[in-house]
């Protein structure tokens, strides 16, 4: 190995500890340490900088264009992370109290609603004291606009196959149009029902065919 790459290999590794670590914080929901996907992404990305920095300059260049390839690398790489990062921040805020949990995915967010605060047993218009809260994801969700919003319906398997279809597809769509009718854009939401052919849980105990009654929100960053 010569020095050049030993020197962009060092350079490559103590960017990246210290990007995760300037990064880490405490979960306040989990109480665990936790790396933000932007301090994750821009380490990536400044590792891969540097290493077309590297290749792309002159021998006597060589440690100005890891640097600069490094920077340019995080910058890019950070970039979507850190607009996932700040959008999961605000459902956090929001939704702390309301039973709708948040997940993380990558650059993913999921919202999971459960079917008893949305919906009345066999029904699928929105019930009224859910309202604010779907108003609270509305604001958020017109807020960052740079996301795709798949809504997605499931039941439990109790009762047949077509009911339990339409009333997915159904409870998906009035959560679709709720959104678009406080500010989300309709381009950017489209609905599903998917019966219920993925549950959560065993649907052969109540709490379970409970948690699969629910309507899913998946939000990813628009490239």
């Amino acid at each position: 190995m010569n020095k050049g790459d030993l020197l962009m290999r060092k350079f490559s590794v103590a960017l990246l500890a210290l990007i995760l670590a300037a990064c880490t914080t405490l979960d306040p929901y989990s109480g665990e340490k936790k790396t933000s996907n932007a301090a994750k992404g821009a380490g990536v990305g400044a590792i891969a900088g540097a290493v077309v920095g590297a290749a792309t300059s002159s021998k006597n260049d060589r440690k100005k264009g890891v640097l600069t390839g490094a920077v340019a690398g995080a910058a890019l790489g950070g970039g979507v992370g850190v607009y996932m990062d700040n959008q999961e921040k605000a459902l956090r805020d929001r939704l702390v109290g309301s039973g709708v949990q948040v997940r993380r995915d990558g650059d993913n967010i999921q919202l999971i609603m459960p079917g008893n605060i949305t919906f009345a047993t066999n029904r699928s218009d929105i019930r009224s004291d859910f309202h604010p809260v779907l108003d609270s994801v509305a604001e958020v969700l017109a807020e960052f606009k740079k996301t795709r919003i798949k809504v997605s319906g499931h039941t439990d398997n109790t009762g047949g196959a077509d009911l339990n279809q339409r009333l997915s597809e159904d409870r998906a769509a009035s959560v679709k149009n709720y959104l678009i009718g406080r500010g989300v854009a309709s381009g950017r939401v489209n609905s599903i029902g998917y019966s219920y052919r993925y549950p959560i849980a065993s649907n052969s105990t109540a709490s379970g065919r409970e948690a699969n009654r629910r309507v899913e929100l998946e939000l990813e960053p628009i490239e």
